[in-house]
């Protein structure tokens, strides 16, 4: 049984430690709904995935499947949820996530409100239960006694969470400030120009919040051009695309050539 248990493909906390030691890590975004994308994805030398269920094709039933097939290859598997409720929170944590990246928070109560439904009382307000993929279903319980294994991630994407990014990163139990760069260059005026004065002004606010506290910040970029002018900015969490884009740009590109080359 021991052996077996050790043989877990779930992250437990791995990469919450890596954020902790401030290590850089690398992934993608996962839209398509797919158990078998998320292993083609993890073949790919990502450090993780993240589960987007806020504007992602799957559903909540699928999260075991795509958190296992992930963590088969060693890759642990983030869960964006569609809302800071506390089922919703749960339910992705119930599933072996790897942590919960938390979109559209607004105030510093709301992030509160959301690093509360990650841990179990008397620290927080997530439900108990064993029979789970979080608890080895029932053959696991030293979940119930760690404290929190998983990564509490806070999307900075509307102009309320950028006015409170300081005080969001004094918030204990937030292990990362996440920049979700398409919604807050629209709040900014400057939709899609990640390049514009406006928007590196704000990303600079989010970097010194992270680094007063000592916790990560993280931004999703649309190509590793992009990822790597975030890295040099200071950013160590860096998502680049996601399955679908990742995967219509290699189509594009490979059938565009060869259409070039027909004779």
């Amino acid at each position: 049984m021991a052996r077996l248990l050790a043989s877990s493909p779930l992250d437990m906390g791995a990469l919450r430690q890596r954020f902790i030691a401030n290590e850089s890590t690398y992934g993608t975004f996962l839209g398509l709904g797919s158990p078998m994308a998320a292993e083609v994805v993890a073949t790919s030398g990502v450090d993780w995935v993240l589960i987007d269920q806020e504007h992602g094709g799957g559903s909540e039933e699928q999260l075991g499947a795509t958190i296992v097939a992930a963590g088969a290859y060693g890759v642990g598997a983030f869960v964006r949820v569609e809302s800071q409720e506390r089922i919703r929170i749960g339910r992705a944590l119930d599933a072996g996530a790897a942590g919960v990246m938390v979109p559209r928070i607004r105030s510093t109560a709301e992030a509160i409100e959301a690093v509360r439904h990650m841990s179990y009382p008397p620290v927080g307000d997530r439900g108990v239960a064993t029979y789970n993929r979080s608890a080895r279903w029932g053959g696991d319980l030293s979940v119930l006694e760690s404290g929190r294994d998983a990564a509490c991630i806070i999307q900075i994407e509307t102009l309320e969470a950028l006015s409170a990014v300081d005080d969001i990163a004094r918030v204990e139990g937030v292990d990362v400030l996440f920049i979700g760069p398409l919604d807050l260059s629209f709040a900014l005026e400057v939709p899609r120009d990640f390049t514009h004065p406006v928007f590196v002004e704000a990303c600079h606010k989010v970097l010194a919040a992270g680094k007063r506290e000592n916790i990560v910040c993280g931004i999703l970029a649309p190509d590793a051009t992009s990822g790597s002018r975030f890295r040099d900015m200071g950013f160590t969490f860096i998502a680049v695309g996601s399955d679908s884009t990742l995967l219509r740009k290699i189509v594009t590109q490979e059938i565009s050539q060869l259409k070039e080359h027909a004779s």
